[in-house]
């Protein structure tokens, strides 16, 4: 019988790839708090993206690892604990997708990558918590980012690099609500799904490859849009994130733009 302690080292090993990630993150990080005047919106979208790109790997990393230890040991040997995004099952839905609607909209979208062997894992609550992992993880991903602000520390943090991290912990906060909704496809229904009826799963099963876009065709309606980010607004506003930190982190993201001018972004 095969357990979580008897897959490969190197199969636990953290990749190149998401090891230059980490590093382009610090080093982009690093030009934003330096603040050079003719770097700032490109290195911001950099801080963004690749941060994005790392919050994507953890994500799945988190599905994976608490699926090793619900009893599906193929993880493994699948690639899925190296955190290597080139490993995922459907690399484009869960990177280049996600980096594009951030790119467009500036909302997180939540993607899907890693195949659980579910055959492999006995009991519900394990089904449930491998499906609640990786929105967990967005959710712990927004509390490290806005630590400055709840740890009263926000003082003397570059405005620059205050609003990226503020843009960078919304898109952690609308990732983790929207994979967390109970609908078919999405981690929400994931952890709702061993608890149901299987008569009820067979119903849900046909909408599971459209969740995520009735989610977002939903979203179209200005009603429902609404409603969503004042919700996303008031979850960073009880971590002391305020909407213009966010808003400003959007326009320095989107650098082709035209930068705004630091002098008007003063705190909240």
């Amino acid at each position: 019988m095969t357990s979580a302690a008897s897959v490969h080292r190197d199969h636990r090993r953290p990749s190149p790839v998401f090891l230059g990630l980490v590093a382009v993150m610090g080093l982009s990080g690093w030009l934003v708090w330096s603040e050079p005047a003719s770097l700032t919106g490109f290195a911001v979208f950099v801080f963004v993206v690749s941060g994005w790109i790392v919050s994507l790997c953890l994500h799945e990393y988190a599905h994976a690892r608490t699926a090793l230890h619900g009893g599906d040991v193929s993880v493994g040997a699948k690639g899925y604990l190296t955190l290597n995004p080139l490993k995922y099952t459907h690399a484009l839905l869960s990177v280049v997708l996600p980096v594009i609607f951030v790119i467009m909209g500036g909302i997180g979208l939540p993607g899907g990558a890693v195949f659980i062997e579910r055959g492999r894992v006995r009991g519900r609550w394990r089904h449930s918590l491998i499906s609640a992992a990786g929105p967990l993880t967005n959710v712990l991903f927004a509390l490290v980012l806005t630590a400055p602000w709840w740890l009263d520390a926000v003082d003397g943090v570059p405005v620059p690099f205050r609003c990226a991290l503020a843009f960078l912990a919304l898109l952690q906060v609308t990732a983790a609500l929207l994979n967390s909704l109970p609908v078919p496809g999405l981690d929400g229904y994931g952890v709702l799904e061993p608890w149901l009826s299987p008569r009820a799963r067979g119903q849900a099963e046909p909408f599971a490859p459209y969740g995520l876009l009735i989610v977002f065709g939903c979203l179209w309606i200005p009603e429902v849009n609404g409603v969503f980010w004042d919700g996303i607004d008031a979850v960073l506003r009880s971590l002391g994130v305020s909407e213009a930190e966010t808003y400003f982190g959007l326009e320095f993201f989107r650098f082709w733009s035209g930068e705004p001018d630091p002098l008007y972004v003063g705190p909240p």
